[in-house]
């Protein structure tokens, strides 16, 4: 339906008509081209600076630019108002880094019908580690909702020094204490594995802290990132469970934290 609108003029009624009308399957297929949009119009912007820079024409450049952003804006505001029809997508964007983009896709592809236990979430995200993908096998996981929860990490991340952020600290604490375990040598068989399975070039310096026994930066960055996401998504789970079924999750959501096993439950919920 949005492709018969003219993306300049889209009004606000036209804006409705098209979150009213949304079938999941369209949604899910309408966050892929967002961010495939996205990308295509940073892609732009870089073009049209270096043209700029270089003193030559880009007026159709950044045509381009402008264009792909109001097709971004679009969909944006066309996701605002579905999710805002939602009890469960309200209530992950009133968590600090999540907006109607994201919260959008999460309702796509989690269904809680199909999730007996957050640890089916998980599988499905990707985020279970004893999960093997074997050559010619189908993918095991959702790929589209793995890279929305990287999405999700990263978010996480950019607003961990929000004073109302909820993830964001968690995240900071747990890299903290991954530091101190990596550093104490806890993650030697680790390391040891990532060497033996994964092809790791010598000269970098992943390779150089691999094989002294100890994972790199980038590695304990994202285990934090996984372990916030992971926290998040078990909330997510419990909230969807709760507006479903009318009773409360059982406590699923209780995860090690900091060296602890705590029950943290979902932030601003009930709201």
């Amino acid at each position: 339906m949005l492709q018969v609108l003219d993306i300049e003029r889209v009004a606000a009624k036209d804006i409705k008509v098209l979150a009213d009308n949304l079938s999941l399957g369209e949604v899910r297929s309408t966050i892929d081209f967002y961010y495939q949009v996205q990308e295509s119009r940073k892609a732009a912007a870089n073009q049209n600076l270096a043209l700029t820079k270089a003193g030559e024409p880009a007026s159709l450049v950044d045509w381009i630019t402008d264009s792909t952003l109001r097709i971004e804006s679009t969909i944006k505001s066309v996701m605002d108002h579905w999710t805002l029809q939602d009890e469960l997508s309200t209530w992950a964007r009133s968590i600090v880094g999540i907006g109607p983009v994201i919260s959008a896709g999460l309702r796509a592809h989690i269904d809680v019908t199909k999730a007996a236990s957050v640890s089916h979430v998980w599988s499905f995200a990707g985020y279970n580690p004893t999960m093997v993908w074997e050559k010619g096998q189908k993918r095991p996981w959702n790929a589209r909702l793995k890279v929305l929860c990287w999405k999700v990490g990263e978010s996480f991340v950019k607003t961990s020094g929000n004073p109302k952020s909820f993830y964001g600290p968690i995240y900071i604490a747990r890299k903290k204490l991954e530091i101190e375990r990596n550093e104490s040598g806890q993650y030697k068989d680790q390391a040891a594995h990532v060497l033996a399975t994964r092809k790791i070039r010598t000269t970098t310096e992943a390779h150089k802290k691999y094989i002294t026994g100890v994972l790199p930066d980038a590695h304990i960055h994202a285990r934090a990132k996984r372990y916030a996401v992971k926290l998040f998504l078990s909330h997510y789970w419990a909230v969807a469970y709760e507006l479903h079924y009318k009773v409360k999750a059982p406590n699923v959501y209780v995860i090690e934290h900091l060296g602890h096993t705590d029950t943290i439950p979902p932030p601003n919920w009930p709201m």
